[in-house]
């Protein structure tokens, strides 16, 4: 690690993090805390993933979906009007909808190979975004004088990366620039992402064999054709597996490249300095084998 004790940290000019850990525990909260303190420089992937990296495959399916209706398209096609994305670190929902769901076409679902390909997409721009970190670390220290960086990773990075091995391009060339932070949910942190996901269910990436493996056994256990899924029942029931999927993957990054803390404590933070104590105290247990 970047830091191995307390004392570097603290005494460290520059602090860079990397926070990783479920949607809806407090990644993004505690990024837009530090960076309203005016001296950090907050790097979203989810964002650069939705802007630098499938942006034009975001805006190209709005236009799809405007090109059915006569008066839209008649207005595309003379350069009428313009569509753009109005992706933001809060608004991610842009980039959400063109990943879809997979599931009957008359309740908005995508055939699944369709769903298999977008996936794929996504899976090659999160690995992109995530290994151009190194640069926008370069770019707010040059460019805009930030020597502190916060990375607000989305939940799916355990998914394009493997812990287990030493040599795994994203994780060696993260852990070379930032201090790895697992939020970690407690089991009623758990049912209660569940509950919110339950009332607003949202596409998310997941491991392409985990998928297929995941599409199979609902076919199997629900009875249905690839047509005839209600996309969002699929992505209710797959939301619950792919918690406990990720579980381990997360535990094991924390404890081969970073730390962990709770998501307790993370909720009690309200200023950059609680941040940084709550790490120099987690950098301590680390080392006294806590």
């Amino acid at each position: 690690m970047i830091y191995d004790t307390a004392r570097d940290w603290t005494a460290s000019r520059t602090k860079r993090v990397l926070l990783f850990g479920m949607s809806g525990l407090g990644k993004t909260h505690v990024s837009a805390m530090l960076r309203a303190a005016g001296n950090w420089f907050h790097y979203s992937i989810d964002y650069r993933i939705g802007t630098r990296y499938m942006g034009e495959h975001i805006v190209d399916n709005f236009k799809a979906e405007a090109m059915k209706t006569p008066f839209l398209a008649h207005l595309l096609r003379t350069d009428s009007i313009y569509i753009a994305s109005n992706i933001t670190f809060e608004n991610l929902a842009p980039l959400s909808s063109y990943l879809g769901k997979p599931g009957n076409p008359d309740l908005g679902g995508l055939p699944f190979e369709e769903y298999m390909h977008r996936q794929d997409q996504h899976r090659r721009a999160e690995i992109a975004a995530l290994l151009d970190t190194p640069h926008f670390i370069d770019r707010a220290r040059r460019l805009y004088g930030y020597d502190n960086f916060i990375c607000d990773t989305g939940g799916s990075i355990c998914e394009v990366a493997d812990p287990d091995d030493p040599e795994d391009e994203v994780l060696s060339t993260l852990s070379a620039h930032l201090l790895f932070v697992w939020i970690e949910g407690s089991e009623a942190h758990t049912e209660e992402l569940a509950r919110r996901f339950d009332r607003a269910p949202k596409p998310m990436y997941y491991d392409p064999a985990f998928l297929r493996d995941m599409w199979a056994r609902y076919l199997a256990q629900s009875g249905r054709t690839e047509a005839e899924v209600d996309p969002d029942a699929f992505v209710r029931w797959a939301y619950r597996e792919a918690m406990a999927h990720r579980q381990p993957k997360y535990r094991a990054m924390a404890e081969k490249w970073g730390l962990t803390v709770s998501a307790g404590d993370v909720a009690a933070l309200t200023s950059p300095e609680d941040f940084e104590a709550l790490i120099a105290r987690r950098l301590e247990d680390r080392r006294a084998g806590a």
